[in-house]
């Protein structure tokens, strides 16, 4: 929505959303070196929340970590996205606007709702095959 303004001004410009797309915060620094780029296996422990604070998911809580090709749609557009920003060994929060999510649509059988906005807590363990060494 775009608020009236006299010629010359500078339209103040507001969002229904704090944000857009998808944020990244880091819990955790990785080895700024490593960062997995578009066609890359990743391997990586995560944890999925709704805004509320409710886990719908984790592969922590299964002790198994979730691997896949990142940046060529084989997971939500906010990890697409959210991941590459991601070093090697980084442990980071991503805050996934719904329409990166999985919009409309929900997800889960009903454990995520339509237009939910999504929290995950990811850690990057692995990309193609170098791993994080163990501490």
């Amino acid at each position: 929505m775009v608020s009236r303004h006299r010629l010359g001004e500078t339209p103040l410009v507001t969002q229904a959303n704090d944000y857009q797309g998808v944020q990244v915060e880091t819990i955790r620094q990785g080895d700024g070196v490593n960062f997995p780029k578009s066609g890359d296996s990743v391997t990586i422990h995560y944890s999925g929340f709704l805004k509320d604070g409710s886990k719908f998911d984790s592969s922590v809580d299964r002790g198994s970590p979730f691997s896949t090709q990142i940046g060529i749609g084989n997971v939500i557009r906010g990890w697409d996205e959210g991941v590459p920003q991601l070093s090697l060994g980084q442990k980071a929060k991503l805050i996934i606007s719904s329409d990166y999510g999985y919009g409309s649509r929900g997800a889960g059988g009903g454990k995520i709702p339509p237009n939910a906005d999504l929290i995950f807590e990811v850690e990057l363990l692995g990309i193609n095959d170098k791993k994080v060494k163990p501490q």
